[in-house]
């Protein structure tokens, strides 16, 4: 992820990562859900809260634009109350930021939780979120990047099928506006196959994707940003990889960086565990440029080819800016040679 002191993160994840641990530890009353949960479709009309469980937001016409974007999707938008606040880099402090999110989940008249933008921070709030009563009102909760923490933990403790796609402030092209329907309102099972159009070109160049280990996987969907992915590793809010389809995204990292965290997945096993990995956008993942450098397909390919799973490189969600919207927690089929992604059920009711 960009825009973030890497050296003060690692600082406050340190710092952040014995709290969640030691909370994690004195809260009996959560369980590891094993039923599936899933929400509601979304319909016409319907009313949605934005959120802000992670970075700061300063300009206003973010929010503006969140909201007419939901509203063309036919939705009522609230806003939750202190999503414009400032706490230095957040928008509250961390209980106040878990409270907002834990009301938006309580209120009966609320069907969807959209966060407004990801950033940093939404890890910390995870050791005050409430989920039992998650597991009592089960909703569409949708983002991505920092949100991954959020959609990762939700379905570990209670089940129910999150959905990394579109923030409310994503620019919400057509491509993405029209996959949030056909998942969340149609509960469409989709076959995520990439548009393969030429332009004005001789070949495809646009949207390729790239066998890194061929064959087939099945299991649910888990994972998202790696960044976030790796922060949450050795707490109890990481996912169980165990059999799933590990998905994968990052934006703004240099190669060795990758490397790095893709190493720490491997050494927990999590590379190896898995069913399979399908790499989303690796959006400005560039090295420095020193002779003798790794590519990404380098870095990948050593560390796929080690774990021996069906991986590939280039669907399309991310920081990407036609993204799908892909459940966690959902069954899915991985096809590596052909680069697609088979939804095996409906991610809503």
């Amino acid at each position: 992820m960009k825009n973030v002191d890497r050296r003060h993160l690692l600082k406050s994840s340190a710092a952040i990562s014995a709290a969640l641990i030691t909370a994690g530890s004195t809260s009996t009353a959560i369980s590891h859900s094993k039923t599936i949960v899933k929400p509601r479709r979304l319909k016409q009309g319907d009313a949605v809260m934005i959120i802000a469980p992670a970075g700061v937001e300063y300009n206003k016409m973010r929010l503006i634009l969140s909201i007419e974007s939901l509203e063309a999707l036919g939705l009522k938008v609230q806003v939750s109350e202190h999503a414009m606040d400032r706490f230095g880099y957040f928008p509250a402090e961390d209980e106040v930021r878990a409270a907002d999110f834990n009301a938006a989940f309580a209120n009966n008249e609320i069907k969807a939780v959209i966060a407004l933008k990801g950033g940093w921070g939404a890890a910390r709030i995870l050791p005050y979120i409430d989920y039992e009563m998650i597991t009592q009102k089960p909703k569409i909760l949708l983002g991505y990047s920092d949100i991954t923490s959020l959609l990762n933990a939700i379905n570990l403790k209670t089940g129910l099928m999150t959905f990394h796609g579109p923030t409310a402030g994503s620019p919400w092209s057509n491509f993405s506006a029209n996959n949030v329907r056909e998942i969340l309102f149609e509960g469409a099972l989709q076959h995520m196959k990439n548009p393969q159009q030429k332009g004005d070109f001789l070949t495809v160049r646009k949207n390729r994707t790239e066998t890194i280990n061929p064959g087939l996987a099945e299991g649910s969907l888990v994972g998202g940003n790696l960044t976030v992915l790796t922060a949450l590793q050795g707490t109890p809010y990481f996912p169980d990889t165990k059999g799933k389809v590990l998905m994968i995204e990052e934006v703004g990292e240099n190669i060795y960086r990758v490397d790095r965290m893709l190493t720490q997945l491997a050494l927990g096993g999590h590379l190896k565990d898995c069913a399979g990995i399908v790499f989303g956008g690796m959006t400005d993942v560039e090295s420095d440029g020193g002779f003798g450098d790794f590519s990404l397909m380098d870095i990948l390919e050593q560390h796929c080819k080690r774990s021996a799973k069906p991986a590939f490189i280039g669907a399309m969600f991310g920081h990407v800016p036609e993204k799908r919207t892909m459940a966690i927690g959902c069954r899915v089929k991985l096809d590596a040679d052909n680069g697609t992604v088979t939804m095996l059920e409906s991610a809503v009711i």
